[in-house]
């Protein structure tokens, strides 16, 4: 047999901690054996830390977003502007080519005459 299934096995030290030993960030203080209470103020803790982390991605969104608007609201602006001088330019040239059909018609019933 050419693989065997202890080629395919690879072992590996566990990345994650065991189910039962508790891991503690750099914010929270060690366990006081308060019981109840002090899990309870690690937990309120640990909440308020994310929500803080979480307003202030909202607000760094919120500046970005509120840029992303503003530039947007130039462009409309720029592109409004464009909009009315080329409709401009379109109704001239459109009174142009019909005095040019107008004078073309005139030299024709002309030249039938």
């Amino acid at each position: 047999m050419l693989h065997s299934v202890n080629m395919l096995t690879i072992h590996r030290r566990y990345t994650y901690p065991p189910a039962m030993e508790q891991v503690r960030t750099g914010e929270q203080s060690p366990p006081s054996g308060g019981g109840a209470m002090s899990k309870a103020a690690s937990a309120k803790d640990r909440v308020d830390s994310a929500l803080r982390r979480l307003e202030s991605m909202v607000e760094e969104r919120l500046k970005a977003e509120a840029g992303r608007a503003d530039d947007l609201t130039k462009r409309l602006d720029r592109l409004e502007r464009q909009h009315d001088e080329l409709k401009k330019v379109a109704m001239e040239v459109e009174g142009r080519l019909e005095r040019a059909m107008e004078y073309i018609r005139s030299l024709l019933a002309a030249d039938q005459k």
